[in-house]
């Protein structure tokens, strides 16, 4: 003899959140809630709830290079580099014996016991020569107020620094070694030069005129005595290379992952020639103790 298992309760129908009162076979693609039909919207494949609708019209719009859009405001990196440049130069007329320039000044002979002169030297500038630090906050201004929006606060930051540190890795690499000073926000500023020729490349722009604006910078390194050609070298390559890995990162879910990988990839970069460049030089002394302005 056999005996039937007994009958379960019948499920309750699927009614929607919004309106209980309403029984809704249909799901939203998204969420997976059921939706009624006052609470269906249109969406690519099926339908999304409004709550739904609501959150994805929330979202941040973002630049191509995953940046969030911002449609006001000042580009807050920029000024922020730029005050910090002009607070380093009134220290270095305030305290006296050169004592600022003397700590963070980089000078290829320091490199394997204080390297991080090769990023604060970037942020000092020639007390003898007040062109200095005005050509170059004004071109960092010119070149932030186009880059910091499209690439983003955080990732502009990155290119800025990367490129500082690339060109203390040029001149460290093209020059003999000793405890000649080179000191200058140029290398960095090279680097925006980079920056900008890569985004508007890819965006299939025109860049002739940027061209020719960086072959005239680069000329006045060989013609002007004093400026550290190197630098500006190592800086336009880091800033190029960092930004292309930015730009060039493929959309999606991803983007933000390949754009870190590929900037480490250039800091490592770097970091190998510097280490092969220490070990190549290997007990050299300092010479001398010259300033060139960067």
């Amino acid at each position: 003899m056999s005996y039937g298992m007994p009958p379960g309760e019948p499920a309750a129908p699927p009614v929607c959140p919004r309106h209980p009162d309403r029984v809704s076979y249909v799901r939203c693609q998204r969420c997976g809630r059921p939706a009624c039909a006052e609470c269906q919207r249109p969406a690519p494949v099926g339908i999304h709830c409004v709550d739904c609708v609501r959150e994805l019209s929330a979202a941040p719009v973002r630049t191509r290079y995953g940046a969030a859009v911002r449609t006001a405001g000042a580009p807050i990196v920029t000024w922020s580099i730029i005050a910090l440049c002009v607070l380093v130069y009134a220290l270095q007329w305030l305290i006296p014996n050169d004592e600022v320039y003397q700590d963070f000044a980089y000078a290829t002979a320091l490199t394997e016991v204080e390297p991080w002169r090769m990023f604060t030297s970037a942020f000092l500038h020639s007390q003898g020569f007040f062109l200095h630090i005005v050509l170059n906050m004004y071109t960092l201004w010119i070149f932030g107020r186009v880059l910091e929006p499209a690439l983003g606060r955080a990732r502009y930051l990155a290119v800025y620094v990367i490129s500082a540190l690339g060109g203390s890795v040029g001149f460290f690499l093209l020059t003999p070694v000793s405890m000649n000073g080179v000191i200058g926000a140029s290398g960095a500023i090279f680097g925006l030069f980079g920056a900008l020729f890569v985004v508007v490349r890819q965006r299939g722009g025109d860049v002739t005129q940027l061209v020719v604006l960086i072959a005239i910078n680069a000329a006045l390194g060989f013609m002007v005595q004093g400026i550290a050609w190197q630098a500006h070298l190592g800086g336009l390559i880091a800033g190029g290379l960092t930004t292309a890995a930015i730009a060039y990162a493929p959309r999606g879910r991803y983007q933000l992952a390949v754009q870190i990988g590929g900037m480490v990839l250039v800091v490592a970069i770097l970091v190998v020639i510097t280490l092969v460049r220490m070990n190549a030089v290997g007990g050299s002394l300092p010479t001398s103790s010259d300033v060139s302005n960067i």
